[in-house]
């Protein structure tokens, strides 16, 4: 296992009204963030925030190429980001103690806070398909090029860690600054994890390390 301290390239925010930063997507030009009675969509060149979808946004948040899907409590929402319309929804593995969420491999992956799991769910049904355990609290989870990478918050420390999507094995961890919470993550599928700041109100951008 690799540990490093993690690179923080910019920071958005805080934004008015939002006490709680929680989900974090990104649609390929915008930055989407669950705020409690909203997913906030950021513009992440100029810092602004351009829209919302107003909607119990607790958790996490995830992209899957055409809808955002929206963590409400103790279920998931498939929503349609142009009109903020929902369009189903599953029950959330966790019964309400879910955090990250994201797409990937035509599955919805759940992270569940407090019993450190991450459940690999049918987005049809919410139908638990696998599970990950982890050894410490999940926040976000993303994927990116094959890695499979989550969040952690506890107390003052936080880290993103690249873990084994058979085992749960740690492979390689980035160290956030004491204090620093990443309270939801997601890739732009290159070289930034977008991260939640909790209950900072902002979002970071944190460098994803390279590959040879």
């Amino acid at each position: 296992m690799t540990t490093s301290q993690a690179q923080i390239l910019r920071e958005y925010g805080p934004f008015p009204d939002v006490e709680q930063v929680g989900g974090v997507t990104y649609d390929g030009k915008k930055v989407w963030f669950a705020v409690g009675d909203r997913i906030n969509a950021l513009d992440p060149d100029n810092g602004e925030v351009v829209g919302a979808i107003a909607l119990a946004a607790h958790a996490g948040t995830a992209y899957d190429g055409r809808h955002l899907f929206q963590i409400s409590e103790d279920v998931i929402h498939k929503i349609d980001p142009a009109s903020g319309a929902v369009l189903s929804t599953i029950p959330a593995p966790g019964k309400g103690g879910d955090s990250g969420l994201t797409w990937a491999e035509g599955s919805l992956w759940v992270g569940e806070h407090r019993s450190r799991k991450i459940h690999q769910i049918d987005p049809q049904d919410g139908r638990i398909l696998r599970t990950i355990e982890s050894n410490r609290m999940v926040t976000g989870v993303t994927w990116v090029d094959g890695e499979f990478w989550h969040g952690t918050w506890e107390g003052d420390e936080s880290d993103i860690r690249r873990i084994d999507p058979e085992t749960g094995a740690v492979l390689e961890t980035l160290v956030m600054p004491e204090g620093t919470a990443v309270s939801g993550l997601e890739s732009d599928g290159g070289e930034r994890f977008f991260c939640g700041g909790g209950r900072s109100g902002k979002v970071r951008v944190v460098r994803r390390p390279e590959r040879a």
